[in-house]
């Protein structure tokens, strides 16, 4: 395993934005297992780039500036970008707002070495006695963020998909197309979404979260509506790019099928009894038949496509393959 590990390089990227009071403890806490520490100062108001490169005697620590405010997703390409220039080859990214602990680095890292994973994200909700102390709200938000997740980026088996706590191959994350994936705080599921696309391995890895006196820049209830209008755009090009573009089979035609017949169904039935309705007459048993079938009928269709969507989850890693095509 030590051979394994001295293969590899490994790259910390912080994007920085009102951290100032936070982000030379988490530095500090950076073990010596991490060679790169890149600090994204994403036009930071408090100037928290600044900071580091005043105080901060660290000798792996290199201080990259955004002129404009790109959000976490850009600041976390432009670490990206600059890390693979540099040659690292595992890219792991830590908020600078002190809630994750940079000592389980190696814990992120040692599914991508193993050849077990493209891509780890951490999860809060592996340890349900540390759940308790996360705030309600964080908590229901998290369950519907996590659902929605599902849906639209595939990976049915991860749960927690804002989480910002993230490793990833140097090999997978060129491939992905820095220049499409959303710059905000969409950033983290919209990955997802990306990653599925590339077909990459993706692996939950159990976390702690700590809260004390920091302020999370996210509000749950303020983007949730954002969020789904843009899972549901992230959904229907993942059904189309995986079941009509790349690969076509059986559940490439359960899906428009069963939703056709639940529509059909539900319409002609609504006419139905709008009709009878107005007659002052019961709807006939063969009408009501007629209605409830196709409905009943393209329901098992959907249920089947969605089965077939669960076992389809990537568990063939990606890097493997793409080092003999990226090889420098």
């Amino acid at each position: 395993m030590n051979k394994e590990i001295s293969e590899h390089t490994i790259g910390v990227i912080i994007p920085c934005f009102k951290v100032r009071g936070k982000i030379l403890d988490v530095i500090a806490a950076i073990g010596p297992e991490c060679s790169k520490i890149y600090v994204v100062d994403d036009c930071c108001p408090d100037s928290s780039g600044d900071l580091v490169e005043e105080v901060c005697t660290d000798a792996r620590v290199r201080v990259l500036r955004n002129d404009v405010n790109l959000g976490v997703g850009g600041a976390v390409m432009t670490g990206y970008q600059v890390a693979i220039s540099d040659g690292v080859t595992l890219l792991v990214k830590v908020d600078g707002d002190g809630q994750m602990d940079p000592r389980l680095i190696m814990e992120f890292v040692a599914p991508i070495i193993a050849g077990d994973a493209d891509y780890t994200k951490g999860n809060r909700f592996f340890d349900l006695e540390q759940v308790k102390d996360m705030p309600a709200l964080r908590i229901f938000g998290n369950a519907i963020l996590s659902f929605m997740a599902k849906f639209s980026t595939g990976y049915w088996d991860v749960f927690d998909p804002t989480n910002g706590f993230t490793a990833i191959h140097r090999d997978v994350a060129r491939s992905l197309p820095f220049q499409k994936i959303s710059r905000r705080f969409f950033f983290e599921t919209d990955m997802l979404f990306r990653l599925n696309i590339l077909r990459a391995v993706v692996v939950d890895v159990p976390m702690d979260a700590k809260y004390a006196d920091e302020v999370s820049n996210l509000k749950i209830s303020k983007v949730i509506g954002e969020f789904f209008v843009k899972h549901i755009k992230n959904f229907f090009k993942r059904i189309f790019y995986s079941y009509y573009l790349r690969d076509m089979s059986l559940a490439s035609m359960e899906l428009p099928l069963g939703v056709s017949m639940m529509l059909f169904g539900s319409v002609f039935g609504a006419y139905s009894w709008v009709s009878s309705m107005e007659a002052g007459r019961a709807t006939p048993v063969g009408t009501v038949m007629l209605a409830s079938m196709p409905i009943l009928m393209g329901l098992q269709f959907v249920l089947a496509f969605v089965a077939h969507d669960v076992s389809s989850v990537p568990k063939r890693p990606l890097h493997p393959r793409l080092r003999w095509r990226l090889r420098e």
